[in-house]
């Protein structure tokens, strides 16, 4: 009959009532971190047309790849596209985050979560990769003399050049992240990391100064605002990185964003000092990803603030609190930016 001496055992009132993916999945938005839910809301609505009345626990394997082959036939055309890998992979991975909520609230065994069984599409490698030295100056000079606000957009470049900081890093900047003194930025970017990047004295001066002229030194106000006061938003990279395009063809052609930057930084940190520094500029501190990358070096040789410091001193030409006495060699053309 399929019944174990354990179901026997079990109260049925006790057993919990299971959700429909309508009423299961707001549940699980609000209790993901910004970041999730702003990567998955798109797939989680997919799932809810789909099977919104339906209860979690009655859609199988199978029916989660044909869905995930259904939106990477219908993903939306962008020049960026990627024939649908990646919608399929965020279809798969939005549904693993809820039935791995409801394992937690035992509405399912492990054994019986249907996404688990579901294999991602393979990833493919990234199209981002490190610019010139020649390309990054173009991009600098063109963000400082075109637009409706060159200061600012002049300001972002120079930010995330400094400290190859995410998007997100630069947008939650605060007055209370400024420490003027020892020269460092405190970035939130994302899974919740927190960290306190060292900048240029001059980065410094400008952060300030910018703050002072468009109202960003109140606490807990944004730090980065347009010429009217209002904080910035993600809109105003893409309206940087559009503009770009349209006097650089090969940034629109290579679809650069302000990831590359970081690329870019990282790559020439690497090249110069070595793997734990640049794992440190990036923010990397887990030690576990510098323990693959190295072996079990990687937990021994981690760098700290007075070593990022160091290669920023040098990238900028600038010396660094933080840096005391550091050897600022004649400027190379990445270098020559600053």
């Amino acid at each position: 009959m399929g019944i174990s001496p354990a179901d026997l055992l079990q109260d049925p009132a006790a057993q919990p009532e299971i959700p429909t993916f309508a009423d299961y999945i707001p549940q699980v938005s609000r209790a993901v971190s910004d970041g999730t839910r702003r990567v998955y809301s798109t797939y989680w609505n997919h799932a809810v047309t789909a099977w919104g009345p339906r209860l979690i626990t009655s859609v199988t394997p199978l029916e989660i790849s044909q869905l995930a082959a259904d939106i990477k036939t219908n993903v939306t055309p962008r020049r960026n596209a990627r024939g649908g890998h990646g919608a399929a992979e965020h279809l798969i991975g939005a549904l693993r985050c809820m039935y791995n909520h409801a394992v937690a609230d035992r509405l399912l065994p492990e054994a019986d979560n249907p996404a688990a069984r579901v294999s991602k599409p393979r990833r493919q490698p990234s199209a981002r990769m490190a610019l010139p030295d020649a390309r990054l100056f173009e991009i600098t000079a063109v963000a400082a003399t075109t637009g409706n606000d060159p200061a600012l957009d002049a300001l972002l470049i120079r930010l995330h050049t400094e400290t190859a900081c995410r998007r997100g890093g630069a947008l939650s900047l605060t007055p209370e992240d400024l420490d003027l003194q020892q020269c460092l930025v405190r970035l939130r970017e994302k899974g919740g990391t927190e960290r306190w990047q060292p900048v240029s004295p001059t980065l410094t001066a400008h952060l300030r100064s910018h703050a002072e002229h468009r109202g960003g030194l109140d606490s807990g106000n944004r730090l980065l605002r347009y010429a009217t006061g209002m904080p910035i938003t993600a809109r105003r990279y893409d309206y940087l990185w559009d503009r770009l395009g349209e006097h650089l063809p090969w940034v629109k052609t290579q679809q650069v964003t302000m990831h590359w930057i970081r690329h870019t930084i990282l790559t020439w940190v690497e090249r110069r000092f070595g793997f734990a520094v640049a794992q440190a500029y990036a923010g990397h501190h887990d030690v576990t990803r510098g323990a693959r990358a190295m072996s079990s070096t990687g937990t021994y040789v981690r760098a700290g603030l007075p070593e990022v410091a160091a290669a920023l001193a040098v990238m900028t030409g600038e010396p660094h609190p933080l840096a005391p006495g550091s050897h600022i060699p004649t400027p190379t053309a990445l270098e020559a930016l600053f």
